[in-house]
């Protein structure tokens, strides 16, 4: 199971697939092309810290998972440890001097990532704790367009083409079992001796 770096190491893993991918076949002929794993002050003009043509990857949501946290407080139970899985939600923008350019580094963004569908254990970039079986998926996430303009009203920049990514699940885990404050036991009201 991941600890605290898992989510850091999540998004340099996409960082570093996707600039391999991208070195191996260009979606632009005779340029590179690049991935960069951002904060939102990065994309707010006139900071703009994606180079052109390339690719921003935005963490703009994390959250636990509905479906499997039942199981892993039971898990919790059994063993004394916290276990807090995880959905990171990402969103994935393109940056083009042109529509064209734009779309092709959309296109090979979706190739790169449909094709594995996760990283294992051995993908994974350190700083994560990964356990020797661990991995996460990517899913295409289905966020209705209303929201995706959402997100973009919230940000100093225009609407832009962009791919919404969730990667599921990290599991984030503390270490072993912390030991409680001591127990102090009192009895309030004994007497001893005899009464008369």
């Amino acid at each position: 199971m991941a600890g605290f770096g898992g989510i850091a190491a999540v998004g340099k893993s996409i960082e570093l697939v996707l600039n391999t991918g991208f070195e191996a076949v260009p979606p632009i002929d005779d340029e590179l092309t690049q991935a960069v794993l951002v904060r939102t002050d990065d994309i707010d003009p006139p900071a703009m810290a994606v180079p052109r043509p390339g690719l921003s990857i935005l963490l703009y949501r994390v959250d636990f998972d509905k479906v499997t946290r039942p199981g892993w407080s039971a898990v919790s139970a059994e063993d004394g440890r916290s276990y807090l899985p995880l959905d990171l939600h990402y969103l994935l923008t393109a940056w083009g001097d042109n529509a064209e350019h734009e779309h092709r580094v959309i296109g090979r963004t979706l190739q790169i990532l449909e094709r594995p569908a996760g990283l294992g254990s051995a993908q994974l970039l350190p700083g994560g704790d990964w356990g020797p079986a661990e991995s996460v998926q990517f899913v295409l996430e289905d966020l209705p367009t209303e929201d995706l303009m959402r997100t973009f009203d919230s940000l100093r920049c225009n609407f832009r083409l962009s791919v919404p990514y969730l990667v599921r699940i990290v599991v984030i885990v503390t270490g072993a079992a912390e030991p409680g404050p001591p127990v102090l036991t009192a009895v309030r009201g004994m007497r001893t001796g005899s009464r008369r």
